[in-house]
């Protein structure tokens, strides 16, 4: 995956919340209407989940979006022209790191139970830092170095199975050098042979820590790895790092 995106500017940020308008005047009626959809009209849709996508960070209520819709539509027909915004964009700013950090404190739980149960699977490693390493295939050869540059394919999870990352989806596979990772990667990658694939499962400690990264991980949060190793590189061969990047 890329690396942690810094906080989004003000003004993209306002943006998104000003197209998410088509969302809140449209989507009951196009939530029915969605197979008989133009093409034009799927574009228009998809602006909407998008949107509501960048709005999930604040964990809205159904009460609470009403009062982020009234301000969508009066701003969309030019109805708010008086309202001054400037005063209230480090509120906002601040509602979703507060949301956003609660959210993560939620999941923590779930997380730590993730990782026991991760733990008694039939030849699961816990490593003393934490890290669960489950193989899945035996592979080949010589494990890599921490200072190696490796190939592979991967695919990660959080802990209630919705991928947020995949290079097979993406159809080609990446190289690094290891240990320009996370740490759970650093630790869990060197366990492994050329040929051989294993789950690894991050404490948040191993992985984004108190941080999370983008929209998808939360702070806190637990995440799980398929990774493939195919091969290890000399450093010289090695691509621009594109895998889960340290924080």
């Amino acid at each position: 995956m890329n690396a942690p995106p810094s906080q989004r500017s003000l003004k993209s940020f306002t943006r998104n919340l000003t197209l998410a308008v088509i969302l809140a005047a449209s989507t009951p009626a196009l939530a029915a209407e969605t197979p008989a959809l133009t093409e034009e009209q799927k574009t228009l849709y998809a602006i909407g989940v998008s949107v509501s996508r960048s709005l999930a960070v604040f964990d809205l209520s159904p009460s609470e979006f009403e009062y982020v819709q009234k301000g969508l539509i009066a701003a969309q027909t030019g109805k708010n022209k008086d309202f001054e915004l400037t005063s209230q964009t480090g509120k906002i700013q601040e509602m979703a790191r507060k949301r956003r950090k609660a959210t993560g404190e939620k999941q923590a739980g779930a997380g730590k139970g993730f990782l026991e149960r991760a733990a008694k699977e039939q030849g699961a490693i816990k490593t003393p830092s934490g890290m669960v390493y489950i193989p899945l295939a035996v592979g080949k050869g010589d494990s890599p170095k921490a200072s190696d540059v490796v190939k592979v394919n991967y695919r990660g999870t959080l802990v209630d199975g919705k991928e947020f990352d995949s290079s097979y989806k993406r159809g080609r596979p990446l190289e690094f050098r290891l240990d320009n990772v996370i740490t759970c990667w650093t630790e869990g990658v060197q366990m492994m042979k050329p040929g051989g694939k294993a789950k690894l499962v991050c404490p948040p400690q191993l992985a984004y820590g108190d941080s999370g990264a983008g929209e998808q991980i939360l702070p806190g949060a637990t995440l799980a790895f398929e990774v493939e190793l195919l091969e290890v590189l000399k450093p010289a061969a090695a691509a621009t790092p594109a895998a889960p990047v340290k924080k």
